[in-house]
């Protein structure tokens, strides 16, 4: 089964996309056939400063492999470095409805938080098609922020084979129901764009602000507090294990556990679960060329598939190449 995801370099790299997205792609490398891109293109919708992104790339790159992907197991590349995507990106637009992408709720949101109603913001989930098809992709790793753009991909899919025979993998989406949503620190879906997220390897100071800043109620702190309605217990969840959990909740519920101890309690797991990945990311850093290595040769790989994939559509359309 081949599997394939991506994630944009729009920011630093957060607990959320770690949960929502990047441990999936790693777990899933040792049983299916992987292919994990940056999606840099994609970043470009929030982000324009050129230095910024590539700089962003790189170290989302660093991330990853620190993570655990495995260029020996897995197609890993930067999206922007094969052109044949925006090429693919063109065939599909010329299928899909301006109401589809219109009813996105990323791209209405995006707009009611104050973005320009660019072409790139609307065309987002055709660029997001073009990924997934291009190496005909059976399974898609998703949050379930990005669950309607799959279904778009599955829309435009069928929309081509429909009108040029079949084609395309029409893909299935993987969500985790546990991590569908992780909550950021201001209660809201944790994302770069609401500034509420948590970093991966984020300096420890800069983490630990991070943390303390998860907003709470206000009940005293002598008062039993509610662990279901609580962000931090929420956070502190997703990475205990179950004795831990199971020992928090006893603590909020008995009362006389302030939301500043369960913080810095969150902030202790946190900073332990990720510290061998720090080591590993350390590493990796010493030894840039390298990297860049990995990332040509996952380049090369991909490109190989999604040329396959190009000859195809290229005849169906009547493209003159």
């Amino acid at each position: 089964m081949r599997v394939l995801s991506g994630i944009q370099p729009s920011g630093a790299l957060h607990i959320g996309n770690y949960l929502g997205m990047m441990r999936q792609m790693i777990e899933l490398q040792a049983k299916h056939e992987l292919f994990c891109f940056i999606a840099d293109l994609h970043a470009m919708t929030s982000l324009n400063h050129g230095a910024d992104l590539r700089q962003n790339t790189f170290n989302a790159a660093l991330d990853f492999l620190a993570l655990g992907i495995e260029p020996e197991k897995s197609v890993f590349w930067v999206q922007s470095s094969i052109p044949e995507i925006n090429e693919l990106s063109w065939y599909l637009s010329n299928v899909t409805p301006i109401g589809l992408l219109e009813r996105c709720h990323s791209y209405k949101d995006k707009l009611a938080k104050g973005l320009p109603a660019n072409a790139g913001l609307l065309n987002y989930p055709v660029l997001m098609a073009a990924d997934i098809l291009s190496v005909q992709a059976d399974i898609v790793p998703v949050g379930k922020d990005q669950k309607q753009h799959l279904e778009v991909t599955r829309d435009i899919a069928l929309k081509f084979n429909n009108e040029f025979g079949a084609t395309f993998t029409v893909p299935d989406a993987l969500i985790k129901a546990e991590v569908a949503i992780v909550p950021g620190t201001d209660g809201q879906k944790m994302s770069k764009s609401y500034g509420n997220t948590i970093e991966i390897f984020g300096e420890e100071k800069v983490i630990r602000k991070q943390v303390m800043n998860i907003v709470t109620d206000s009940t005293p702190l002598e008062k039993p507090k509610d662990p279901d309605r609580c962000n931090v217990f929420k956070i502190y969840a997703l990475f205990a294990a179950p004795e831990q959990k199971a020992e928090m909740e006893r603590k909020y519920r008995a009362g006389g556990y302030g939301y500043g101890d369960a913080k810095k309690e969150t902030f202790a797991l946190l900073w332990e679960y990720f510290r061998p990945y720090r080591e590993r990311r350390a590493e990796l850093a010493k030894n840039l060329g390298a990297v860049k290595s990995i990332l040509q040769n996952g380049t090369d790989k991909a490109r190989a598939e999604i040329e396959k994939t190009l000859k195809i559509v290229r005849k169906k359309t009547g493209a003159f190449l």
